[in-house]
């Protein structure tokens, strides 16, 4: 198991790179995450619902994503609120203090320990990912996700700290002495993450926190710039450009940073995209500099429609209609685009209706069955495949037929004039779909391969930590 001095370690990354690694030695590794917070998340196979980080790492392992290996998934979707998913299906919302300091993390835990049997039984190694940080005093009693999961699963354990936003010797440290002695024992290394510069100028370092802590350091990982990874949670987000000026003739592209945007991974091929300036915003002055608005998915459609109308944000987009210019909604995006929005079980709010922005002719009621899917499809009459997932708590109709995708002989999205929408997560990953929207702008086409991208990143990742870490010595400890 890997577990973290604080959030936002590298954790996920690291584990990441070590069901690579595992792949490429020729184990069978899988990953595993009790339980995730997280707004991005992934629709398996089968239909439900799990943390994007786990999709990534068991892509990684070249394997399907299943449920077992994030069966808890807690999605922010009110001010300390957040909807509970187990197994892929939602059980109902929680305030935070009622998830933590409520009386039913006793059958949460037991559920998260027999999906990890489950997954044992078919994969080896099981690369378990901690969260946050483990010495939190005041909830580690009620923990189900890092020293108590690891000692469910007879886990070896590592402490990743890192280097880069300081403190690594105090933060190891106090880690590990605030510690129990059962959890202490179960400690075997440290691993000190995005290291700046020449790693043997650590190596007085390396010896201080090995004497302080009694505990190898097995490897010191250099800060990994030039690999990506597609990130957990929302904050990667606080790296994200927000910047709309830009000096050079890219085409200029904002997704409208909602205070619940979900599933922002939809927009990692456009970042990369040579012909592409892409940010993020919530300043109307910006949103009015772009050639083309997204207004992204989100976990509380009704809170965030309401707050791009206080901002003047609604006002921008619809004068950028008035101008011809592209918008996209995807998932609670696409629903803001329309007529109405109603929530008659108050699935987000006390709101029953509340007007869209009226851009399509299209009206969605929220409902209680959630709809987590992959699927294959056609983008407009263009005759290639395309691939993308749904998760959406909402059914849309229209009286008008302007479908913008096919999927099995059925419409899907709308169309109006340079406006669209869809409940498609991914579909901005298909490169005849990237092409098309800056087909007003460029003749220039382009093709990216993203899986083969992600492919190559996940091999240079693992070959990173093969080369900085005690490989040998963790295969040793975990007797596989």
């Amino acid at each position: 198991m890997f577990v973290g001095t604080g959030s936002d370690v590298g954790k996920s990354m690291l584990v990441t790179g070590i069901c690579r690694l595992f792949k490429n030695l020729g184990y069978l590794p899988a990953p595993f995450k009790a339980q995730n917070m997280s707004l991005n998340s992934y629709a398996t196979a089968d239909g439900l619902e799990i943390g994007r980080a786990q999709a990534v790492q068991a892509e990684a392992c070249k394997i399907e994503c299943t449920t077992d290996m994030n069966p808890i998934l807690l999605k922010p979707s009110g001010v300390h609120k957040s909807q509970v998913i187990l197994h892929g299906k939602p059980i109902g919302d929680q305030t935070i203090k009622e998830y933590f300091l409520g009386n039913n993390k006793a059958q949460l835990f037991e559920e998260a320990q027999n999906a990890f049997k489950r997954l044992a039984s078919l994969y080896s190694p099981i690369v378990l990912e901690g969260a946050g940080s483990i010495s939190e005093l005041n909830l580690k009693h009620r923990d189900i996700v890092n020293m108590r999961m690891a000692q469910a699963a007879n886990a070896v354990v590592y402490l990743i700290a890192d280097i880069d936003r300081g403190g690594v010797f105090a933060s190891v440290y106090g880690s590990i002495a605030l510690l129990e002695p059962w959890e202490k024992k179960m400690v075997k290394g440290i691993i000190i993450n995005k290291f700046r510069g020449d790693v043997s100028l650590f190596e007085d370092g390396k010896k201080i926190l090995e004497k302080l802590t009694g505990i190898p350091i097995l490897g010191i990982v250099p800060y990994a710039k030039d690999i990506y990874i597609e990130e957990e949670d929302s904050v990667a987000l606080h790296t994200k450009n927000k910047n709309s000026h830009e000096t050079t003739n890219l085409i200029k592209i904002v997704v409208i940073l909602l205070p619940y945007l979900s599933n922002y991974t939809d927009f990692n091929v456009l970042e990369k995209d040579e012909r592409v300036h892409l940010y993020y915003s919530q300043d109307p002055n910006d949103i009015e500099e772009a050639d083309i608005i997204i207004i992204p998915g989100s976990k509380n459609t009704i809170e965030d429609l309401q707050f791009i109308r206080k901002k003047g944000i609604a006002k921008t987009i619809l004068k950028a209609q008035q101008q011809h210019k592209k918008i996209i909604g995807i998932c609670g995006g696409y629903q803001m685009l329309g007529n109405t929005i109603k929530d008659p079980l108050g699935i987000e709010s006390d709101i029953k209706t509340i007007p869209g922005l009226g851009i399509l002719p299209i009206e969605t009621t929220l409902t209680d069955k959630k709809t987590t899917v992959q699927c294959s499809f056609t983008y407009k009459s263009y005759p290639e495949k395309c691939h993308g997932y749904e998760i959406h708590m909402g059914k849309t109709i229209s009286e008008e037929i302007a479908p913008l995708n096919n999927v099995n002989q059925k419409n899907e999205g709308f169309i109006s004039q340079n406006c669209w929408g869809t409940y498609i997560h991914g579909i901005l990953d298909n490169t005849i779909v990237i092409n098309d929207i800056l087909s007003d702008f460029t003749t220039e086409k382009k093709h990216f391969n993203y899986q083969e991208y992600k492919n190559e990143n996940y091999d240079k990742l693992a070959d990173l930590l093969h080369e900085h870490l005690d490989v040998n010595a963790i295969i040793n400890q975990i007797h596989i």
